[in-house]
């Protein structure tokens, strides 16, 4: 009896020391791998769609967030933000039990082992100038997860209408390069209010925008186009404090200077250089809106019409002093002939009465003589012909 008592134990401490050893040697990853038959000599999961039966489709679920907003140039029309995706699918090659590897139910491993859905962006025109994901994780239930980080150089139709006060709308459109929807199914991870949410949390830098919402749109493949493609609408809204500062309020200074200058007097030309020097200054300001603007715009913006009102009212004030000023000079002009005139009327005169002051002094003789008789006849002198008499005579001297 204690002998069976004691080769039980003993078949029990065999058993324990066999169990341990055995758990011992299957909690590694690489006994995970080595399970699924995933070493270097087999490369089947890496060349081929994980699929069984060729006529399943793959369904692939896409969540995309926005990290960062680096850079909108309006005159390229170019969008480039910073995003996360996510992707995760199924591989039907892969399972496995937990509990026969210490509880191991996901794994990490280089991201060109496994078979990875080649999605593309439409918009992108640069190639992506982020570093790309190493790794990528699977876990026992055989869903495959890659995590990749995008610096996307993309193109976006600007709207420029309301510069600065403008909203601009960029798209991010995702499908396969390869695949249709036979081979590929494609589906949204989150909704539009989930992925507005959190990229906010996320947003690190919105360069000089103010993100609004990522509206997701998903486009279903048809006979006409036989491939699923999610749409990421980015709604963003300028920051236009910064323009109205430095742009819109100084051209409305300009005009009110160049409206100031018609308290400067016209007898100069301060006043017409004064206006031709704002009038330079506003067309300088001109020229670095039209570096901002993109010359694709089918609309005219309305900054732009308002610089070119300002710019006319300005060539008006302008024209107006121009006019004036001419007007003064003719003026002037007209006011020294009819002087010159005045004057070579009296030379003339003098002239005249210089070659004939002989017979003017005679005739003044005879005419105070006879006036003198007269005087003398009538017994009276009169006061007023005398002194006008030798007023004539002194005068006629004079000269």
């Amino acid at each position: 009896m204690l002998t069976a008592m004691m080769l039980a134990g003993f078949f029990f401490l065999l058993f324990l020391s066999a169990d341990g050893m055995h758990s011992e040697q299957n909690c590694s990853y690489q006994d995970v791998l080595n399970h699924l038959k995933m070493t270097k000599t087999n490369e089947l999961y890496s060349m081929t769609r994980p699929v069984k039966n060729h006529k399943r489709s793959t369904r692939v679920a896409l969540e995309v967030l926005l990290f960062a907003i680096l850079d909108v140039v309006e005159k390229d029309q170019k969008f480039i933000p910073y995003v996360w995706t996510v992707m995760r699918w199924h591989n039907e090659y892969i399972s496995w039990d937990p509990n026969q590897f210490c509880g191991i139910d996901n794994v990490s491993l280089p991201a060109e082992t496994l078979w990875k859905p080649d999605l593309t962006i439409e918009e992108m025109i640069e190639k992506d100038k982020a570093p790309a994901t190493l790794y990528i994780t699977m876990n026992d239930k055989g869903f495959v997860e890659y995590h990749n980080d995008l610096v996307l150089v993309s193109t976006c139709r600007m709207r420029v209408y309301k510069f600065p006060f403008d909203i601009q709308k960029c798209n991010l459109s995702f499908k396969s390069f390869t695949f249709t929807i036979k081979d590929i199914r494609l589906q949204a991870s989150d909704n539009s209010s989930e992925a507005t949410e959190w990229s906010r949390d996320l947003m690190r830098t919105q360069y000089e925008w103010l993100f609004i919402n990522l509206t997701v749109t998903a486009i279903n493949g048809t006979e006409l186009v036989d491939q699923d493609i999610i749409v990421y609408t980015i709604t963003m809204k300028r920051r236009s404090a910064l323009y109205i500062v430095n742009f819109l309020v100084p051209v409305l200074f300009f005009l009110c200077l160049d409206l100031s200058s018609f308290m400067i007097s016209d007898a100069g030309n301060e006043k017409l250089s004064f206006k031709v020097t704002v009038l330079l200054a506003l067309t300088v300001l001109q020229l670095i809106l039209n570096e901002i603007l993109p010359a694709s715009s089918n609309m005219i913006p309305l900054i732009v019409i308002y610089c070119i009102g300002i710019f006319a009212l300005m060539l008006l004030s302008l024209v107006e002093t121009i006019f004036v000023m001419y007007l003064m000079e003719k003026d002037a002009a007209s006011q020294d002939k009819e002087t010159d005139q005045d004057g070579s009327l009296r030379e003339d005169c003098i002239k005249h009465c210089k070659a004939n002051f002989n017979s003017c002094h005679e005739d003044v003789q005879k005419w105070t003589q006879a006036t003198f008789i007269y005087n003398v006849s009538g017994g009276e002198t009169p006061p007023e012909q005398v002194p006008a008499a030798k007023q004539v005579r002194m005068k006629l001297h004079f000269n």
